[in-house]
């Protein structure tokens, strides 16, 4: 029931929704991407997902051109011997690629989603949240990041990675909702309305916004008590200065930020051509935007 109303208390951004195009590595039908999927709806937001058949974590950026399913997807979300891509029978805006996550991005792109808005594009890719964290190392290997990466660097379109710590795979199905999903999934609203509200472009070419959630638990359980950092992804020792931003042309690391506690939660500026973070030029872009939300380490 917690979980329920904290869905139901999402504020709505207007009748003026953006096209959003939804993905992830876990699966089109694990728990976390139905619970934004849901929350993104009642923002107003017009939304089609297009995500792998199962879970396929850490498989990175590789695309590979989806083939026929023998066996059940995931979670028994669509029968054994089906095509190569599907549709939920209830709900065509819940769509699955039998392959890897860029390919299910690309797919939503190109061919599931269009039908949808007369033939325009999404004007935003949403990825996750991730079951688990996507931090430093492991961003290069994670098909949550893989999605924003091809789709602002490949498509032009701008992207947010969500991921969150709190771990464990859940059905779409799973009754009640725990509140991990339901609080990530307000929080990924939250940030992804202030992007759009800050008007296009919504973000610099080549960037994606990798974002991290602590683990919802212990004080950490009210969207309200949450805190936006703006951090980077690899440490600075040999990179250029940061945006200046608290006193500092150094931003502190994603780890760092989650590492701190407190219900932190880190915004990394990430540059598309390499996984690594985005220059302070483009970082800067970002600040000017979302300032108003975002809290030093």
């Amino acid at each position: 029931m917690r979980a329920q109303l904290l869905l139901s208390a999402l504020p709505i951004i207007g009748a003026n929704g953006a096209r959003i195009l939804q993905s992830n590595d876990d699966g089109w039908a694990e728990l976390y991407i139905r619970s934004l999927n849901e929350a993104l709806n009642d923002a107003g937001h017009d939304v089609v997902l297009s995500a792998p058949a199962e879970n396929k974590s850490g498989s990175g950026s590789t695309d590979v051109e989806p083939s026929p399913r023998t066996s059940a997807c995931q979670y028994d979300s669509c029968p054994a011997n089906s095509g190569p891509i599907g549709t939920n029978e209830t709900n065509t805006r819940l769509n699955w690629v039998n392959s890897f996550p860029v390919t299910s991005v690309r797919y939503g792109i190109d061919t599931i989603a269009p039908p949808f808005w007369n033939g325009e594009a999404p004007e935003l890719v949403v990825s996750g949240p991730n079951v688990g964290s996507n931090l430093f190392l492991s961003v290069p290997f994670s098909g949550t990041v893989g999605v924003a990466v091809y789709a602002s660097h490949e498509a032009g379109i701008p992207a947010l990675a969500f991921s969150g710590s709190s771990d464990g795979t859940l059905a779409f199905d799973t009754s009640p909702v725990p509140a991990r999903s339901a609080v990530y999934a307000q929080l990924a609203t939250q940030l992804t309305n202030a992007v759009l509200d800050a008007g296009a472009p919504y973000l610099p070419e080549d960037v994606w916004l990798n974002v991290n959630f602590p683990k919802v638990e212990g004080d950490c359980t009210d969207p309200a008590s949450f805190q936006w950092v703006l951090s980077r992804i690899n440490p600075g020792l040999f990179s250029e200065q940061d945006v200046e931003w608290c006193g500092s042309t150094r931003l502190p690391t994603e780890t760092s930020v989650i590492d701190a506690g407190g219900c932190r939660i880190s915004v990394s500026v990430g540059d598309s051509t390499d996984k690594t973070t985005a220059p302070a030029e483009k970082q800067a872009v970002v600040l000017e935007k979302l300032s108003s939300m975002l809290t030093c380490l």
